[in-house]
């Protein structure tokens, strides 16, 4: 069942990562990463939906912060707090696709953020973690202005 439930989310993975943007930050309807706040996962260890009244556009993309403190943090060095690979699932980077994320299915390694498309793909990205950014760093460049 383990297997089915895994192999149908690598199904719609790899079918919505073909309706992703040919924008460099994947930035659906309600902002960069849904409209969460990119500070917060460094300084609550959580995801925080941000307010529309701390907003910022950045690298043509809308980004959304939890208050005022956050927003002035991102201000002074948005490439710190930002997702790597503008937002776009890690693992599908290194699979050399863009794909869609969860807010919710993040980690931070070495200081920077990364998101996954669902919980289900960030557990396989994990078990091969330093070899899939590895994989993406290579290929980012190349994919990133690419649909």
């Amino acid at each position: 069942m383990k297997k089915a439930i895994v192999s149908m989310s690598l199904v719609l993975f790899m079918s919505l990562s073909m309706l992703a943007q040919k924008s460099a930050v994947f930035n659906p309807a309600d902002g960069a990463i849904h409209g969460y706040d990119p500070v917060a996962y460094f300084n609550e260890s959580k995801p925080v939906k941000g307010d529309k009244k701390y907003s910022l556009s950045w690298n043509a993309a809308t980004w959304y912060f939890a208050n005022q403190k956050n927003l002035d943090a991102f201000k002074a060095s948005p490439e710190k707090f930002a997702p790597q690979y503008g937002g776009y699932c890690a693992y599908g980077l290194a699979d050399g696709h863009k794909a869609p994320t969860d807010p919710e299915a993040w980690l931070i390694a070495d200081g920077k953020l990364y998101l996954n498309y669902n919980k289900a793909v960030q557990k396989m990205w994990k078990q091969k973690q330093a070899e899939y950014i590895e994989t993406a760093n290579k290929k980012w460049p190349e994919i990133k202005d690419k649909e």
